[in-house]
């Protein structure tokens, strides 16, 4: 099957491109009216400034502007200024003149008796100022009408521009109309529903002279400022640069680190698309889990822009980027810190901020106009480059400053380990300091802390550094908490409690997805541990390097850590080397290895209560697999584990629920919920994504499966570690996108030695089924079973064996299809599964016919299983097979029909519009019936389906679907398959007006 190729929904998502503007001028309708209003207007005024912050889109805006011009007749003359044309007197004059007359001379073909432009280079040659102004006011005196436009004009020289300011335009004819753009940095942002807080303008232009300022105030002018985009303009900017639809996240940061200034956009997008930092899966983009903040480039407009200026504003501005969020103490400390006079870091504010590099904050009401709160940098990304870039040494120095200068402010930790006799750094005593509103309180201090390292007091570092990262457990954002332990570690010089603090470094590594750090910190503890640590931490390691291990799919390492061989001759407990080689084979999915080893050693890991309950819990699952559901079912209803810490409480509990969940118990899984007191937001997101697979909710399903996907995040702790990309393909096939979801399944294939995949042969056996290849769905549904058998594994194959009994039907070998049922019977009778009981149920009343009574009588009760399970595909797919079966009133379909909707499974309603139809049924919303049909035929097409693919997905004639196709391009006047996908891909309604 073809792929799709920018839609892609596979095991890692794919790398976004980043793509430059397209013509397109996003947020900028309102301003876009004015200036045509004011252009187009004969009464207009005769200047149109354009004014804009750096990286705001000044020259996007004006040459889109020009463009809208000229389709409307209206000529325009581009004037472009560049840096150093100030250095020029008149320059700006010259040039004005000369581009009039020669569009005046090409526009009337006549030659001029007088020549302006040699009087206005002559004036200039002999430096005549009067001179030159007489030819500029004649050269905007003729009639000709025509916009001239004059990009970057804050480049331009000072005497041009009070030329411009001194003609009397009411005296001038109206033909000629001047739109200028200049930078002037005191935009505010637009009102957004962004997060991050809005800079205030800083007062004054910041043009290098007065001209500019002056020509903005003259009668004849008009002024429009560009805001900043707000967050719905920012996001279809960045689809639009991505080719996809960014996620909440990522636009989160996005806008966090450019404010909304589509310059600062376009840098932060380049970098992260440079870097593969940027994934899409299924037409959606993420930022990967733990993807560092870029570094702006050397030749980056802002970067450029500090280094242009004159120290002190280098120094001044790298201060800052650690120093800021300190408000006006920040002024002092960064004197204090670089050696700089207090009057030369005042001059350097000022002036960082009249060329747009910081913003002043005002002060609260009520306080003096001239008393700021401090300073911000206008764009976030830049103060992370800056900081970023500084040695260690210097960053070192400067995050001790500022330590120090909280420390002495703010009151004593609890227990606070006793201080050196005088301070590392030596400040004076400050009065107390609170942080700007705008900072991340959470982080920064920590922050400081880490970068100041052996600069400030140990002890208290230590301290500090472990309490605010396990206030900021999990991290899943990777805020700093796995930062801040290794920097605790860094600190701590007693090997003992050095240990101790690796092992909290692996912990909180797994809790924020960093597998890799997390293995590496248990390798060490494992390999050589501190003399006298504790046997628990040191049997925690050991558990983390197996899961660690199992994270990151390495299955040899698995392979070797589930033999005796692999722990001889490490320093370990007993109990140690029992519950990882058991953690091993579990993982593996080879549970009666697991089991029997359990039964061996069962002395050693029953001594100990934290081996005890984890090992039961391992014994368990792995007897529910092997299909023995007693001990697991009854545990159910047990309490939890009384000297269980939470942390292990909740891991237990989310293993039982994986369990849960995987075999669709719903409604025990809810009860576990509820008994428990946990919450759903809070849970994982592979438990979340199988959750709202069961109870219908795919839209928020399938969000969840792009994340996890993308992240690598598709194994489950528990059987069915292919659960996620199973189910994700199951969606995506009622949707009627059999190839997105061929794709997904082999990229999550091949693992040599892994876990089982027969729940990815199922999935791709009912691909398969779908498209009408009996014979490989057959291959695939046996292999499974195969696979489930060598290993004596129930798990799963209940839906191997339905779907097997329906092939061998449909292929002609009854016989064979009633082998499978009763074994699925007996599967059925043996788990006490209500899933499996309800499959069951289906299959016989498929398999048995529709004139069986025994059939009529099973799938009479599967209408009445399934609604009690209250999980609307399974409901919906019940009531569709029994209404087919004559088991059930052909009305049913209608409630199928709504369950189908509600889903988005296309492909499904499909059939079950057919079925009423064949019912003598009213298919509700006849002309929403005909989109839907050809909408999923788009989709099919967009799937790179053959006709004959197509006419089995849809079971119709090849005939048939010819001439659905012929119909769909005679209604949306579409010529090829070609147009027809790139509607779908582009979400561009197929519709005859549009095309």
């Amino acid at each position: 099957m073809a792929a799709r190729t920018d839609t892609e929904l596979v095991f890692g998502g794919t790398a976004a491109r980043f793509h430059g503007p397209d013509g397109q001028l996003l947020g900028r309708a309102a301003e876009s009216d004015e200036t045509d209003d004011h252009l187009r207007d004969p009464a207009g005024p005769r200047l149109v400034l354009v004014h804009g912050e750096r990286g705001i889109g000044r020259t996007v805006f004006a040459h889109a502007t020009a463009e809208r011009l000229r389709a409307g007749g209206i000529a325009v003359l581009p004037v472009d200024c560049v840096p150093g044309d100030a250095e020029h007197p008149q320059l700006l004059a010259l040039r004005l003149v000369m581009a009039l007359e020669d569009h005046r001379s090409t526009a009337t073909k006549r030659t001029p008796t007088r020549k302006p432009a040699a009087e206005a280079l002559s004036a200039m040659k002999h430096d005549d100022r009067t001179a030159m102004a007489e030819a500029l006011a004649a050269a905007l005196a003729r009639p000709t009408p025509t916009v001239v436009l004059v990009d970057d004009a804050h480049h331009a020289d000072a005497e041009s521009l009070a030329m411009l300011d001194e003609i009397d335009f009411d005296r001038v004819p109206p033909g000629i109309r001047l739109l200028l753009t200049t930078a002037r940095h005191t935009a505010p942002a637009r009102p957004s529903s962004s997060p991050s807080p809005s800079p205030s303008p800083s007062p004054g232009p910041s043009l290098p002279g007065q001209a500019m300022d002056r020509l903005a105030h003259n009668r004849a002018a008009h002024t429009i400022t560009l805001p900043r985009l707000g967050l719905e303009d920012s996001t279809a900017m960045v689809a639009q640069r991505l080719r996809s639809a960014p996620d909440a996240d990522l636009m989160r940061r996005l806008h966090e680190l450019s404010r909304g200034i589509p310059g600062a956009l376009d840098a932060l997008l380049a970098e992260w698309t440079a870097q593969d930092a940027i994934r899409t899966a299924d037409g959606q983009a993420f930022l990967g889990t733990g993807a560092p903040v870029p570094l702006l480039p050397d030749h980056d407009r802002y970067v450029a822009a500090l280094r242009g200026l004159e120290e002190p504003c280098g120094t001044v501005a790298t201060a800052l980027s650690i120093l800021w969020p300190l408000g006006r103490t920040a002024e002092a400390l960064v004197a204090s810190s670089t050696g700089l006079p207090a009057e030369s870091v005042t001059e350097g504010i000022r002036t960082l901020i009249d060329e747009g590099v910081l913003d002043e904050l005002p002060g609260r009401p009520g306080t003096p106009a001239s008393a700021p709160r401090g300073w911000t940098f206008r764009v976030p990304l830049l103060a992370h480059t800056v900081r970023e870039r500084l040695g260690p040494v210097k960053r070192s120095h400067l995050s001790a400053t500022a330590v120090e200068a909280l420390w002495a402010a703010g009151p004593a930790p609890q227990n606070p380990t006793p201080l050196p006799t005088a301070p590392l750094i030596s400040l004076p005593t400050p009065p107390p300091i609170p942080l700007l509103e705008e900072v991340d309180a959470q982080t920064y201090l920590p922050d400081r802390i880490a970068d100041a390292g052996f600069l400030v007091a140990r002890d208290r570092a230590v301290e500090e550094l472990t309490a605010a990262a396990r206030s900021l457990y999990p991290d899943l954002e990777r805020r700093g908490m796995l930062r801040w332990h290794l920097a605790a570690v860094r600190l701590i010089e007693e090997q003992y409690d050095r240990d101790l603090a690796i092992l909290r470094t692996g912990q909180a590594a797994a809790g924020c997805g960093d597998f890799r750090t997390a293995r590496t910190a248990a390798e060490w503890l494992v390999c050589g541990p501190a003399e006298g640590l504790d046997p628990q931490a040191v049997h925690e390691a050991a558990t983390l390097l197996v899961a660690s291990a199992a994270a990151e799919q390495d299955w040899q390492a698995l392979s070797r850590m589930g033999t005796a061989l692999w722990w001889e001759g490490l320093p370990l407990s007993a109990m140690a080397t029992v519950s990882g080689r058991v953690q091993a084979l579990w993982q593996l999915e080879k549970w009666q290895e697991a089991l029997t080893l359990m039964l061996q050693t069962e002395r050693v890991w029953q001594a100990t209560p934290g081996s005890r309950a984890l090992l039961e819990l391992f014994r368990r699952v792995a007897e529910y697999v092997l299909g023995r559901p007693d001990r697991f079912t009854h545990a159910l209803a047990l309490p939890e584990e009384p000297d269980l810490p939470p942390s292990k409480a909740f891991a237990f509990n989310i293993a039982t629920l994986d369990v849960l969940l995987g075999i669709g118990d719903l409604r025990s899984a809810a009860n576990l919920l509820s008994t428990r007191r946990m919450r759903l937001e809070l849970l994982p997101q592979h438990n979340r994504f199988l959750w709202h697979h069961l109870n219908g909710q795919w839209d928020e399903a399938l969000a969840l499966a792009r994340r996890l996907l993308v992240n690598g995040g598709v194994l489950n702790v528990v059987p069915g570690h292919h659960l996620l990309p199973a189910r994700t393909a199951a969606i995506l096939l009622a949707q009627g996108r059999p190839t997105s979801a061929d794709r997904l399944i082999s990229s999550v294939r091949g693992q040599v030695n892994g876990p089982l995949e027969h729940v990815l042969d199922h999935a791709e056996a009912e691909v398969r089924r779908t498209l009408g290849d009996l014979g490989r769905a057959e291959q695939l549904l046996q292999h499974g079973l195969r696979a489930a058998d060598e290993r004596g594994s129930f798990y799963g194959t209940d839906e191997l064996l339905a779907s097997l009994a329906e092939v061998h039907a449909e292929a002609g070998h009854p016989d064979r299809a009633r082998a499978c049922l009763e074994r699925l019977d007996r599967t059925a009778e043996q788990m006490n599964s209500g899933r499996t009981r309800l499959l069951h149920l289906l299959t016989s009343g498929k398999i048995l016919g529709p004139d069986s009574p025994e059939a009529r009588k099973h799938l009479h009760e599967a209408v009445d299983l399934a609604r009690s399970r209250s999980q609307p595909f399974e409901t919906a797919v019940t009531l569709l097979a029994a209404v087919r079966a004559n088991a059930g009133p052909a009305t049913l379909l209608h409630e199928a029909y709504e369950h189908f909707g509600e889903l988005g499974a296309t492909l499904w309603r499909f059939h079950t519009r057919t079925a009423m139809r064949e019912a003598g049924l009213t298919v509700p919303g006849r002309r929403q019936a005909t989109a839907e049909n050809e909408n999923l035929l788009a989709t099919l097409l967009a799937e790179g389906l053959t006709n004959r693919q197509i006419a089995g997905a849809l079971r119709l004639s090849e005939d048939a679907v010819a001439n659905r196709l012929s119909r769909l391009f005679a209604r949306t006047g579409m010529r090829s398959r070609t147009e027809v996908v790139t509607a779908v891909l582009t979400g561009t309604p197929m519709t005859t007006a549009h095309h």
